[in-house]
C-alpha cells in the first residue's frame, strides 16, 4: 500500500504529549493498559454501521515516528524526557480489531489496543481520525449500495471534501460496494477502479454541443458517455445517438427532475434504437434518491457531495477510551468514565456474532474479561492485526477482500438491516460477564 506521507507522528492532538510527559513524571507510564474503540451509538436512525480504515490505520501505526524534524516542531511543548521517550518511539503493543468491510454495533469493540501507557495513549488521535471518517464514509456507501440493488454507484465526491479526505472516501466507499472512483489518487494509492468522461464545461468550451459530442466519441469512442442536460435533453439525445449510432455506452443526466427523465429519455433511446445505451443519473443523490429512482430505467448512480460527508453523519461517533489496566500489584483491573451520557464499560472485551440456526445474526455478544461462550455457529469478530509492534500477515487485506466481507457481513443481518426508514440497530449487543 503507497502512503501519502512518511510519518504519521504529528497527526495527533498536544493533550496527547501532555498525558505521556506526565504519565512518565509519575512513573505509571509503563503501565500495561488496554485501550478500546467503540461508538456509544449510531447515527439517529441507522441500523448498523460498517467499519472502514483498519488497513490504513495499520499503516499509519507502522509509520508512527518521530524524526528530527518533528522532534524540533515539540521540542518546546515537552521536556527533554518525554522528547528522548518520542525518539525512540516505536509502537510495541497488540493491536487487535474488526476487520474492514464488518458491520459494528452499539458497543461493539471495533479496536482493542493492548501496550504501556506511554506507547498507547499517544495513538488516540489517530485511531479515531482514521476510523471515524472511513467507518462514516463506508457506512453511507453501504446504505447506499443497498438502495441501489444490482445498479453501481460511482463515487464522484472529490470536489467536495479535502483533498486527501477524497482519496480516503474512495476507498471506504470501494469497499462498502461502489464500482469505481473519479478520484485518480484513489487508484493510484489503492487500486480503486477509476472513470470519468466530461462535464458541462466541455460542451460550453465548443461552438455547438454537435461539435462537442463528435469531439468526445472522436477521442473515447462510441461507449463514451454524452451529458446530455447542457441545453435541451431531447435534442442532446437525437443528437447523441446520430453522431454514436446504437453503440453510444451511456447518456448522462445531471439535473431536473431525474426519475421523469430517466423514463423519457428511456423511451426516446429505444424508439431511435440505441435499446442497450445506458442512463447515468447524478445530481446530490442520497441514498432516499437512489431508493426513488429504484422505479426507474436508471442503469448506474454517480453520487459525490453526500457521500464524502456520510450522508449526514460525517463521523462515526467512536472512542477511544482506556478500560484496563495493570495495578501495583501487577494484575490488570477494569476502569470505566462513570460520566453521564458518556459512560464506559471496565474490562477488556472480546465479541461474536450471534445467528440463529438459519445463519441470521441475532445479537453482538460482547464478553468482559473473556471471550463469550460460542453456541457452535457463532462468528467471532476480532482478528489480530498487530503482535508485539509487527503487522501481522494478511492484517491489511486486500480492498476486493474486504468488499467480499461486507457482502458477507451484510446478508447475514436480518433483512430490516435494508430499510431506510429510522430504526434501532438491527441486532442488540448484549454484554456478558
Amino acid at each position: 500500500m503507497a502512503s501519502c506521507s512518511p510519518t504519521t507522528a504529528l497527526l495527533t492532538d498536544h493533550y496527547e504529549l501532555t498525558m505521556l510527559e506526565a504519565a512518565l513524571r509519575s512513573g505509571a507510564a509503563s503501565r500495561r493498559c488496554v485501550f478500546e474503540v467503540f461508538a456509544r451509538r449510531l447515527p439517529p436512525g441507522r441500523r448498523y454501521g460498517v467499519v472502514a480504515g483498519t488497513g490504513r490505520l495499520v499503516d499509519a501505526v507502522t509509520r508512527f515516528r518521530f524524526g528530527d524534524a518533528e522532534l524540533e516542531s515539540v521540542r518546546s511543548l515537552v521536556d527533554d524526557t518525554t522528547l528522548s521517550f518520542l525518539a525512540d518511539y516505536r509502537f510495541d503493543g497488540h493491536i487487535w480489531g474488526y476487520a474492514e468491510g464488518e458491520c459494528y454495533f452499539p458497543g461493539s469493540p471495533v479496536l482493542v489496543v493492548e501496550a504501556d501507557f506511554a506507547h498507547g495513549v499517544v495513538l488516540e488521535t489517530l485511531v479515531l481520525s482514521i476510523l471515524n471518517h472511513d467507518s462514516a464514509i463506508a457506512s453511507a456507501a453501504s446504505r447506499m449500495t443497498s438502495a441501489a440493488g444490482d445498479r453501481p454507484c460511482i463515487e464522484m465526491g472529490s470536489r467536495r471534501t479535502h483533498e486527501e479526505a477524497a482519496v480516503a472516501a474512495a476507498r471506504a466507499a470501494y469497499i462498502a460496494g461502489f464500482a469505481a472512483t473519479s478520484n485518480l489518487e484513489a487508484g493510484r494509492r489503492f487500486g480503486v477502479p477509476t472513470g470519468g468522461t466530461a462535464a458541462h464545461a466541455f460542451t460550453l468550451l465548443h461552438d455547438d454541443e454537435r461539435s462537442a459530442f463528435a469531439a468526445q466519441i472522436a477521442a473515447l469512442g462510441k461507449d463514451t458517455t454524452l451529458l446530455v442536460d447542457t441545453y435541451d435533453v431531447t435534442a442532446a439525445v437525437e443528437l447523441a445517438v446520430e453522431l454514436a449510432g446504437p453503440e453510444l455506452g451511456a447518456v448522462r443526466l445531471d439535473s431536473g427532475d431525474l426519475l421523469v427523465q430517466a423514463r423519457e429519455v428511456r423511451d426516446q433511446l429505444d424508439r431511435l434504437g440505441a435499446r442497450s445505451t445506458e442512463i447515468v443519473v447524478t445530481s446530490d443523490l442520497d441514498e432516499y434518491a437512489i431508493a426513488a429512482l429504484a422505479a426507474g430505467p436508471v442503469d448506474r448512480y454517480g453520487v459525490g457531495t453526500s457521500l464524502v460527508t456520510g450522508s449526514g453523519a460525517p463521523t462515526a461517533g467512536m472512542v477511544y477510551k482506556l478500560v484496563a489496566r495493570e495495578d501495583a500489584t501487577g494484575a490488570m483491573v477494569g476502569v470505566a468514565k462513570l460520566s453521564a451520557n458518556k459512560m464506559s464499560v471496565a474490562g477488556r472485551k472480546y465479541a461474536l456474532r450471534r445467528r440463529d440456526a438459519r445463519g441470521v445474526a441475532e445479537a453482538e455478544v460482547v464478553g468482559i474479561g473473556e471471550p463469550p461462550a460460542n453456541d457452535g455457529d457463532d462468528r467471532s469478530l476480532l482478528v489480530s492485526l498487530v503482535t508485539g509492534g509487527e503487522v501481522v500477515d494478511g492484517a491489511a487485506t486486500s480492498l476486493e477482500a474486504a468488499r467480499v466481507r461486507h457482502r458477507e457481513s451484510l446478508a447475514e443481518l436480518p433483512a430490516e438491516a435494508h430499510r431506510l426508514q429510522r430504526g434501532e440497530p438491527v441486532i442488540p449487543t448484549e454484554l456478558r460477564q
